[in-house]
């Protein structure tokens, strides 16, 4: 299921094969929490740009349109037409960026809706059912995400809980794949690594959960507000007490450096809202560093975004004229944005992998980190 083809120091190659197609590693995952990329970007635009695995939320989708009715329309893969992975994260992030509207205990997670205030109830077993009645590629597995500067006997006291509800989900996992009416009945489960800025309960977690034998492993609780330095601490000492044999996923990082360094520790999987969020207020990528296309030099601007780039935005489309659309508030101008910068971060990803496949990964970084300090092209 999971191959490594070559390693460069810690950075890994690897294939991911799944019931929807083979998955090539290092890998970002397009972000559609709600079954599409914000920012008017369709399944079809993925396909063009090279996307292989996109995310969605299962809290988000069972708050609306509801699990059930994605259920009866076929599943995910159906419902968005999109014939490859897909990832499905379990709602344990929303345990944390929800504080306001939830309470914790022991069966699982009080919510208040989002949207109407109505009451949901989520536990590992409601999370398992959601994401089987998704239907996705990968399920992952009910926690809780602590915030990062709790203090270590909170954190302790959440890893343990986290331990327990990863038993009862896969429990659940296996019983409804095994049960007649599931659409995908081959869905797989990650288990999530969690313990915030303590190595020591990290690792010990990273031990536990190993054990369980899970199709994939996650690194949580990340890249909530501790310092990229202390992020990079806690992948390093985690990821050699994680099974090598089977994908690592770094949950919602996150910026083209943070990849870089991550990759460099062993990671395989990533995902971030960054380049749809930034592209939908007017920040695009390349190579040479980040450009805010509001900035008033672009507006005589003939170039593309990146004339390395062969992204459909950059095939077709000046600067001057996407300035123009988003100063227009045209949703177009926030399209081509986000179609540019998810084609720069797929198109990255190939570029690893080639990097790695030749033994050249370290160079490979050093310059990449160099051309994104130059700052504004």
């Amino acid at each position: 299921m999971y191959k490594i083809i070559k390693k460069d120091g810690t950075a890994k190659r690897a294939t991911f094969e799944t019931v929807h197609g083979t998955i090539e590693t290092p890998v970002f995952m397009n972000v559609g929490t709600i079954a599409a990329i914000k920012g008017a970007v369709a399944t079809t635009d993925l396909q063009e740009i090279g996307t292989q695995v996109q995310l969605s939320n299962t809290y988000h989708l069972h708050v609306r349109p509801g699990d059930q009715v994605v259920k009866k329309l076929g599943g995910l893969h159906q419902f968005m037409n999109w014939d490859k992975p897909i990832l499905t994260d379990s709602g344990g992030f929303q345990v944390f960026s929800l504080a306001g509207l939830r309470k914790i205990k022991e069966e699982g997670v009080y919510f208040n809706s989002h949207i109407d205030g109505r009451k949901i109830f989520m536990g590992p077993e409601e999370s398992m059912q959601i994401q089987s009645n998704l239907a996705s590629t990968i399920a992952m597995a009910f926690d809780e995400c602590a915030p990062s500067k709790a203090d270590r006997v909170y954190i302790q006291n959440s890893v343990d809980r986290t331990t327990r509800w990863l038993a009862r989900c896969k429990t659940e996992m296996h019983r409804l794949n095994t049960l007649e009416d599931t659409i995908n009945r081959n869905q797989l489960l990650f288990g999530i690594n969690q313990g915030g800025t303590f190595e020591d309960i990290r690792i010990e977690h990273a031990k536990t959960i190993s054990d369980m034998d899970l199709d994939g492993y996650a690194i949580g609780g990340l890249a909530v507000g501790e310092t990229h330095e202390e992020m990079y601490r806690i992948i390093e000492a985690t990821v050699p007490y994680l099974p090598e044999d089977k994908p690592t996923y770094l949950m919602g990082v996150g910026t083209p450096a943070n990849i870089l360094e991550a990759v460099d520790r062993g990671v395989d999987f990533f995902d971030c809202v960054y380049p749809s969020r930034n592209g939908r207020h007017g920040h695009v990528y390349t190579n040479h560093g980040k450009l805010n296309l509001f900035n008033a030099k672009y507006e005589l601007d003939t170039r593309p975004i990146s004339e390395e780039c062969t992204c459909p935005t950059c095939r077709n489309y000046s600067r001057a004229y996407i300035r123009h659309l988003l100063k227009a508030k045209e949703m177009l101008g926030m399209r081509l944005c986000v179609l540019h910068n998810l084609h720069f971060y797929n198109n990255m990803m190939s570029e690893i992998r080639q990097a790695i496949e030749e033994g050249r990964y370290q160079e490979y970084k050093k310059m990449r980190l160099e051309g994104f300090l130059q700052g504004e092209v």
